[in-house]
């Protein structure tokens, strides 16, 4: 295959990992939204259309504690704003047309990290859509599947399979805080995030930590 044949074998292997395991952390949410009441559609067409797993959660938690589906999917584009710095950084990598439809679709952290780690151009973008077309493959039916084990598990934060995805994340960040100015801005973006934990709404913190970058920028 072409793919092959232009990323490494290791990078190759990183992101089949990668999504499996956004598939498990599927599982969780597919068996979370069953045991909270939802159809089984309600899941899988979020899976399909949204493919964002933190906008996904918190929708179906805000819905299931009496929220309504309006303050919950608004909730759900605040949490996914950080994707707008995201799609700046990656803005060559989706295509023109009618593709880049499908390539921003695709966009989320895991393509993100992969889409920007390549040593040229041409192998950021394989590796973007590499890793974003297996998430939008694998992410859905780890889904379904875990709407099906709703049936038998009772409570699924148990098995803590929600804790895989930053584990992943976190791993695939490691090399890159070799750097000094990178670990710098990673350490006060981790400080931000972790102090407004305590009283902001979940994926915001996230969006403050953004705030470590301004660290790199001011050094440069």
């Amino acid at each position: 295959m072409q793919i092959n044949s232009r990323l490494d074998n290791n990078v190759l292997r990183d992101i089949v990992l990668v999504s499996l395991a956004d598939g498990i952390v599927g599982i969780s949410y597919g068996a979370l939204a069953h045991t909270q009441g939802f159809d089984f559609w309600v899941p899988l067409v979020l899976s399909i259309f949204v493919l964002a797993g933190a906008s996904e959660f918190l929708f179906i938690g805000v819905v299931a504690m009496g929220g309504s589906a309006i303050y919950a999917a608004l909730a759900g584009l605040m949490v996914n704003a950080r994707h707008i710095p995201f799609s700046m950084a990656v803005k060559d990598l989706p295509g023109k047309g009618l593709k880049s439809l499908l390539g921003f679709h695709i966009l989320n952290d895991e393509s993100v990290v992969f889409g920007l780690s390549q040593r040229t151009a041409e192998q950021n973008k394989l590796a973007f859509w590499a890793c974003g077309l297996g998430i939008l493959l694998v992410w859905p039916l780890g889904t379904m599947l875990g709407v099906y084990l709703g049936s038998f598990i009772v409570d699924i934060k148990m098995l803590g399979l929600d804790a895989m995805f930053p584990a992943i994340i976190l791993a695939l960040s490691l090399p890159a805080l070799k750097n000094k100015l990178t670990r710098h801005a990673a350490i006060i973006g981790s400080i931000i995030a972790l102090a407004t934990t305590l009283f902001l709404p979940a994926g915001i913190p996230v969006l403050l930590s953004l705030l470590g970058v301004l660290f790199v920028i001011r050094k440069i």
